[in-house]
């Protein structure tokens, strides 16, 4: 398979490898202002990635038994640092399936999103980095349609909407409730989630919803 700087394969590679990166640095919490708008965008451009290997034809790989790429790579570190940076808007309302009749909504995190997103993209990559790029392009094709494709799209939506509501100045009253494991009081979850998107999310996209009836 050709691996020519244009071709197909390294293009995904390079979506993959900089969404990967820019989620870890993001994680690093030095930039807590811009995290959800820079995530918003990142997830954006790796949907783009997504949406032309969900497009493109099946991908055969070289060998008929995967090789083994050996241990993954511990995500918890990741996970807990990127709960903690969200918090607390990390929680939102999602549809598994909009095909499944009569689905009700589940709770999910966006952190645990990006984890899981990011171990599918390092599992392809590992195959990359040794030449087995036919693999890799299964893979991430394969894992694109069962999992981190709809994972992605869902994150997407909970991250635009985040932004949405900061810039309409709308209230994210849906949030009170989904975590079934906070011990918050009614309504204190929303009114932390009101606080943080004003401080962490109005302020670098250039809103003053103090100023705002």
């Amino acid at each position: 398979m050709a691996v020519g700087p244009d071709s197909f394969s390294v293009q995904i590679c390079d979506h993959v490898e900089s969404f990967v990166v820019a989620v870890t640095e993001v994680a690093r919490g030095d930039d807590p202002d811009s995290a959800v708008p820079y995530l918003l965008l990142q997830v954006s451009q790796l949907l783009l990635a997504g949406g032309r290997l969900g497009a493109h034809e099946d991908i055969v790989p070289d060998e008929r038994y995967e090789p083994d790429t050996g241990p993954e790579p511990d995500m918890d570190e990741l996970r807990e640092r990127l709960a903690a940076l969200l918090t607390p808007v990390d929680v939102y309302s999602e549809v598994f399936d909009p095909y499944v009749p009569h689905s009700k909504p589940v709770a999910a995190r966006i952190s645990d999103d990006l984890a899981n997103i990011i171990s599918d993209l390092r599992h392809g990559m590992a195959h990359y980095r040794e030449g087995r790029v036919s693999e890799a392009l299964w893979w991430w094709q394969f894992s694109y349609l069962t999992n981190w494709g709809p994972t992605a799209s869902a994150t997407l939506r909970a991250l635009q909407s985040l932004v949405a509501h900061v810039r309409l100045n709308t209230p994210l009253a849906e949030l009170n409730g989904l975590d079934t494991d906070s011990a918050a009081e009614d309504g204190d979850l929303e009114r932390q989630a009101g606080r943080v998107m004003a401080a962490e999310i109005g302020a670098p996209l250039g809103l003053n919803t103090a100023d705002r009836g």
